[in-house]
């Protein structure tokens, strides 16, 4: 399937999805190795969104699924988050969540969305995203890198989160999502002729294909899973734990007359078509 016809049946799966569960989508990205810059020919979509439903939907007392799942095919997996969810992780720190917020491929947007992720930057833990991405690289260095012959792609599922941890310790402010400017940072000239040699093998090999392990590579994967989890054990707690700011965004967007949002210092209502 052409790129354009994937990208037309993404705005029609989005608007049907509005029509069947009876929400409003809020936000919609492209999330995983697409929004990284580093898809191989048969890499899949995977679309991420954030969801508000009816104010009532909130105010029963039987629970209300926080998450919808569209597992359509090989091609394309569409997987969304209620609002409250996202807010909740958003204090929590939720690494995965900032990454959807900042993915450099966006296909849909609200007003009441920019003003939600200003407010959920005030809860940005350096502690909690650098844990998080020491545990994805190091889960992956430990399942799919220790034989032989391993799959170049599950390099970068190591390389991109330790990359990630270092730009955060560094900066104090959520990565960036390309790959391409991850590796902006100063690294060994050895160590980026290596990681840019497979890049172009894994942007033009199947996801599945298996190769000799790199030295290089490998050996500064082992070195900084080390680094990072010493350097993450000693920084203090720099979670926010007042959850005034996302309680008042919620409250306000739950609101059902005005649907208005009321950031600091300016209001803005909400550009996200309603379907109830």
């Amino acid at each position: 399937m052409m790129k354009r016809e994937i990208q037309n049946e993404i705005q029609e799966k989005l608007k049907e999805i509005e029509e069947k569960e009876q929400v409003a989508i809020l936000y919609a990205v492209e999330s995983g190795s697409r929004a990284w810059g580093i898809a191989s020919p048969d890499s899949d979509y995977d679309v991420r969104f954030i969801y508000v439903r009816k104010p009532d939907e909130y105010l029963r007392l039987d629970p209300v699924k926080d998450v919808i799942e569209w597992q359509l095919d090989e091609v394309l997996d569409i997987n969304g988050w209620d609002l409250k969810k996202a807010l909740v992780q958003f204090q929590r720190g939720n690494a995965t969540l900032f990454e959807w917020a900042n993915s450099p491929i966006v296909y849909k947007s609200s007003a009441a969305w920019e003003c939600i992720y200003e407010t959920a930057k005030l809860y940005f833990s350096k502690k909690a995203a650098i844990y998080h991405y020491y545990g994805t690289a190091n889960k992956t260095f430990l399942q799919d890198l220790q034989e032989e012959k391993v799959k170049y792609k599950k390099y970068f599922y190591a390389l991109r989160p330790l990359l990630a941890a270092k730009y955060i310790r560094e900066h104090g402010i959520p990565a960036p999502v390309l790959f391409d400017d991850l590796m902006k940072q100063e690294l060994p000239r050895e160590l980026s002729r290596e990681i840019a040699r497979l890049l172009t093998v894994k942007r033009n090999s199947d996801e599945a294909e298996r190769r000799l392990q790199n030295p290089t590579v490998q050996e500064y994967i082992a070195r900084e899973l080390e680094r990072q989890k010493a350097i993450a054990d000693q920084m203090p707690d720099d979670r926010n734990y007042d959850w005034r700011e996302l309680n008042r965004i919620f409250f306000n967007l739950l609101q059902e007359e005005k649907r208005e949002i009321v950031c600091t210092g300016w209001n803005m209502t909400t550009e996200t078509s309603e379907p109830w």
